[in-house]
C-alpha cells in the first residue's frame, strides 16, 4: 500500500456526504469502515501532521487494556482489511503472534497499527486544522473552514469544503487540577502530566525525589516505571492518589457487559440526573488500575525488600492536594489533606508527574457557528440521539444533515464512551444511520446481564444448522 496524497483533489464546491473532524482512534475506526462503502464520498482532517497516539505513555510493556479484537473494525466487520490481524499479515507476524499467545497487546504495538492505517487509508488529511464548522441555510450544508499551517505553525493555506454530515472526534486533552496549573505552566522544577512522561523521564529519573499524582492505570503505569529505574533504597518516591485505595479495575466477565451495545442503550434511556450520578460512581469501571499491573508494583516493591530494608517509597490513597506552590527554584510544596481522617500536611518534592486522567476536548471553538442550532441539556451539554446524532434545530435536521459526536458523549451514553471496544460498533452505526441502509449488520443482543425491567430482553432466534451433504459411497474398484 503507499500513502495516499494530502491534498484535496475534489472540487471545492462540490459537498461531501461526509467529513470527520479529528483523526484519533475513534474517527480512524469510522475511515476504516467507510472506506468500502464506495458510494460514500468521506474526507477527514486532523491538525496534526500525522497520527500519535498518547507517545508519552508508550512505556515498555504497558498493555492495552481491551483485547486486540478490540481494534479499528473486527467487531463490526471481521473480515475488513484494516483489521489488526491483517496487519499483521502484510508483517508477516501472523505465526510468532499465534505463539505469543497475547489476547491484551502492547500499547506500542496498537501505536503501531493505527499508525499503518493511517499511513495507507485514503480521504485522510493531516495538517489540516478545522477552524469553523456552520450551518448554510441557501445550500442546506454545512460549511467546514479549515487552514494549512507551515514548518512554524503560521497558516499557508486556507481552504473551505461543503458537507451533509460531520462526524466530531477530537478526542480528549490532558486534565490539570487547578491548584497545579500554575505550576506546569512556569519553568524550572519538572511538573508535568502523565501524556509527557516519557519525554521527561531522564529529567525525573535525576531528580532527588519525585512525586505521583492519581491513583489510575497511568499514575501506576508511571510509579512503577520510576520504581524499576530507580535505586534499591533510595527510591524517594510518593504516589498520592485521591480515591480510597489503589483500587483494580471491574474485570469481571459480567462487569465488562457495562461496556455493550446492551448497556448503552439502557444508560442512554435514562433520566439525566440518573445518567450524571452513574457515571460518578462507575468510576471503578474505567478509572482503576489493571489488576496486572497492581501485582507488578506489589513484586517489585517486595522483591527489594529481599535485603532486610524497605524501599523508600510512600503509597497513599485517599488524599486531596489542597494548593501548590514553589519553594525557591528548585522543589515544589505541596498541601495535602487526608480526606477520611481530615488531618493536613505538606509534602516536599523535587518534580511531580499529574497523572490526573483527560476530559473531553470542548467543542464551543469549532461549533461557534452552530450554536443558535443546538439543543442544550440542564449542564448546557449538548443532547446527543441514540445514534450519536447531535440533536440540533429541525431546520437543519429536516434536511437530512446531522452532526455525529465520538468520544463526546460521556454523559449521554455512559461508561463506553471513550472504550475503545465499542469504537467500530459505534462507527458501524454512525454509517448504517448516515447511509440509510445496513452495510454493517449489528447484533441485537449483545449481554446476558438484561439492565432494565422494560422491555423484556429479545432473545435471538438460534440458527439453524446447514444440511449436511451425505458422503457418496466409496465404489471398490479392486
Amino acid at each position: 500500500m503507499s500513502t495516499p496524497p494530502q491534498h484535496d483533489q475534489q472540487e471545492p464546491e462540490a459537498p461531501r456526504d461526509l467529513v470527520g473532524v479529528g483523526i484519533g482512534p475513534a474517527n480512524l475506526s469510522l475511515a476504516a469502515l467507510a472506506h468500502p462503502l464506495a458510494e460514500l464520498d468521506a474526507v477527514f482532517y486532523e491538525q496534526r501532521p500525522g497520527f500519535d497516539w498518547h507517545p508519552g505513555l508508550l512505556i515498555e510493556g504497558a498493555t492495552v487494556q481491551v483485547p486486540f479484537l478490540a481494534d479499528l473494525v473486527t467487531l463490526a466487520d471481521p473480515v475488513n482489511p484494516w483489521s489488526f490481524l491483517n496487519y499483521l499479515r502484510t508483517r508477516d507476524r501472523l505465526f510468532p503472534f499465534y505463539f505469543a499467545e497475547r489476547f491484551h497487546i502492547q500499547r506500542t504495538e496498537y501505536d503501531a497499527y493505527c499508525r499503518w492505517v493511517a499511513e495507507n487509508l485514503p480521504g485522510l488529511r493531516f495538517g489540516h486544522q478545522v477552524d469553523s464548522v456552520r450551518w448554510n441555510p441557501e445550500r442546506d450544508l454545512f460549511e467546514v473552514d479549515f487552514s494549512e499551517p507551515d514548518g512554524d505553525g503560521e497558516v499557508a493555506a486556507l481552504g473551505r469544503t461543503y458537507a451533509r454530515n460531520i462526524v466530531l472526534g477530537v478526542g480528549t486533552e490532558p486534565h490539570v487540577p487547578e491548584p497545579l496549573k500554575p505550576l506546569v505552566e512556569a519553568a524550572g522544577v519538572p511538573v508535568i502530566h502523565a501524556t509527557d512522561y516519557l519525554g521527561e523521564r531522564d529529567r525525573l529519573l535525576a531528580a532527588g525525589h519525585v512525586t505521583v499524582i492519581g491513583a489510575g492505570q497511568s499514575g501506576a503505569e508511571v510509579f512503577l516505571d520510576l520504581l524499576r529505574h530507580r535505586p534499591v533504597g533510595r527510591e524517594r518516591l510518593h504516589w498520592l492518589g485521591r480515591t480510597e485505595a489503589f483500587a483494580p479495575m471491574e474485570y469481571s466477565k459480567l462487569g465488562l457487559e457495562h461496556f455493550t451495545p446492551d448497556y448503552t442503550r439502557y444508560f442512554h434511556a435514562l433520566a439525566e440526573p440518573t445518567r450524571d450520578r452513574l457515571v460518578t460512581a462507575q468510576w471503578q469501571l474505567h478509572k482503576g488500575i489493571g489488576a496486572d499491573t497492581i501485582a507488578a508494583i506489589h513484586d517489585e516493591l517486595y522483591r527489594r525488600t529481599l535485603d532486610g530494608g524497605w524501599p523508600d517509597a510512600v503509597l497513599t490513597p485517599g488524599v486531596h492536594v489542597r494548593t501548590a506552590g514553589r519553594l525557591a527554584t528548585t522543589k515544589v510544596e505541596l498541601h495535602l489533606e487526608h480526606l477520611e481522617q481530615g488531618t493536613r500536611s505538606r509534602l516536599t518534592t523535587d518534580a511531580v508527574v499529574l497523572a490526573t486522567g483527560y476530559h473531553e476536548r470542548p467543542l464551543d471553538r469549532v461549533l461557534a457557528g452552530l450554536d443558535p442550532y443546538m439543543r442544550r441539556d440542564s449542564r448546557e451539554r449538548p443532547r446527543v440521539d441514540d445514534r450519536f446524532r447531535m440533536i440540533l434545530d429541525p431546520s437543519i435536521t429536516a434536511s437530512g444533515c446531522h452532526v455525529y459526536v465520538q468520544n463526546a458523549e460521556l454523559h449521554t451514553h455512559g461508561v463506553g464512551a471513550p472504550d475503545l471496544g465499542l469504537a467500530a460498533w459505534r462507527s458501524a452505526t454512525i454509517l448504517n444511520t448516515l447511509t440509510g441502509k445496513e452495510p454493517y449488520p449489528l447484533p441485537s443482543r449483545t449481554a446476558f446481564t438484561t439492565f432494565g425491567l422494560e422491555p423484556r430482553p429479545q432473545i435471538p432466534h438460534a440458527r439453524q444448522a446447514k444440511t449436511l451433504t451425505p458422503l457418496t459411497p466409496l465404489v471398490d474398484i479392486r
